[in-house]
């Protein structure tokens, strides 16, 4: 026969006539064309592959995007940096004039290191919205969340910086002054409150944007 196809392999030969006849039959018969279909498949060691599966994947939208949860961690990096740095001038700048007073009055040395330790409070600010923010922290996150936590970590942030540098400011010039006259004293105490509540006024304001990002997580 003319339009017999072989193919040699180490198998017998097979031919593709039955195969051929039937696709031409009227009607096909297909139940045969596949019996031989699978039998050639067999002899030529053509391994027949399971259908393949659509893999879960992240969904990203436009209000949920993958780059979303970057800028929550910013307003959690932000939070506590700021605020450690205005903690960390206020002590410093604080403790050189702490330690320039305790040479001629060592005896008002505790007591004048109240400036030390407010300002060592701005920085537990900073540290209490940090572990907020990233009691949320999530792959699947909105976008106005992430706004909106970046925006809480750089309110107190900032005003914890400013305040510490009020702090550190005061509390150097403060000591010294009450080294030389103690009735300094209760009002270098009042202006440090004043400038400690600047702090605290960040922690507020974080606190309340905070806790309005937690209506944007149905969004995702």
């Amino acid at each position: 026969m003319q339009d017999l196809a072989v193919v040699d392999t180490q198998q017998p030969r097979i031919i593709f006539a039955p195969i051929y006849t039937c696709l031409h039959s009227t009607p096909p018969r297909r139940h045969i064309v596949r019996q031989h279909v699978s039998r050639l498949r067999s002899l030529l060691y053509l391994p027949s592959f399971p259908a393949r599966t659509a893999q879960p994947t992240a969904m990203s939208s436009d209000l949920c995007p993958v780059y979303a949860p970057f800028f929550s961690v910013m307003g959690c990096t932000s939070a506590i940096v700021f605020t450690c740095i205005g903690a960390s001038y206020g002590t410093a700048k604080s403790g050189v004039g702490i330690a320039a007073m305790s040479v001629l009055r060592p005896d008002q040395m505790m007591k004048c290191v109240v400036p030390v330790i407010m300002a060592g409070i701005i920085a537990i600010y900073g540290l209490v919205v940090s572990v907020l923010i990233v009691s949320d922290l999530n792959v699947h996150m909105s976008l106005a969340q992430g706004f909106i936590q970046m925006g809480a970590g750089l309110a107190v942030g900032l005003a914890g910086l400013a305040a510490g540098f009020a702090i550190g400011i005061v509390g150097d010039a403060g000591v010294r002054g009450t080294a030389q006259q103690p009735r300094l004293f209760v009002g270098m105490i009042l202006i440090l409150i004043f400038a400690e509540v600047l702090g605290l006024y960040g922690l507020i304001v974080a606190l309340i944007m905070n806790t309005k990002s937690q209506e944007m997580m149905a969004v995702c």
